[in-house]
């Protein structure tokens, strides 16, 4: 996990994410075209370096297709978070609110 929050800490690495996540499978010229149209100032060099830590992430898979190798989003690591870190607390909110609503429906009847 310490991966994927090396990974994430990082707001170019982000921003591909998000890119991904929009259209999923894109080449790398892709992937340049659309962060140069959105303003964003990285090289293809800096583009490649950031995709190679999200694939040592497991964040983003590669599928080579011909000559092309396309880019996809592997949301599965983001899910492993927030079941750990996020989850749990949700767990408790979702009682409380079953509760109250259990409670409600005492107090009515």
């Amino acid at each position: 996990m310490d991966a994927v929050f090396k990974a994430l800490a990082d707001a170019s690495r982000r921003e591909l994410l998000d890119r991904l996540r929009g259209d999923n499978g894109l080449t790398l010229n892709k992937l340049c075209a659309r962060l140069g149209q959105s303003g964003a100032d990285m090289t293809r060099q800096a583009i490649s370096k950031h995709l190679a830590i999200l694939e040592e992430a497991n964040l983003v898979v590669t599928i080579r297709r011909g000559r092309e190798k396309l880019h996809y989003l592997n949301p599965v690591p983001i899910h492993e978070i927030a079941e750990r870190w996020i989850g749990k607390f949700e767990r408790s909110r979702l009682q409380a609110l079953s509760d109250m609503k259990r409670a409600l429906e005492a107090h009515d009847e």
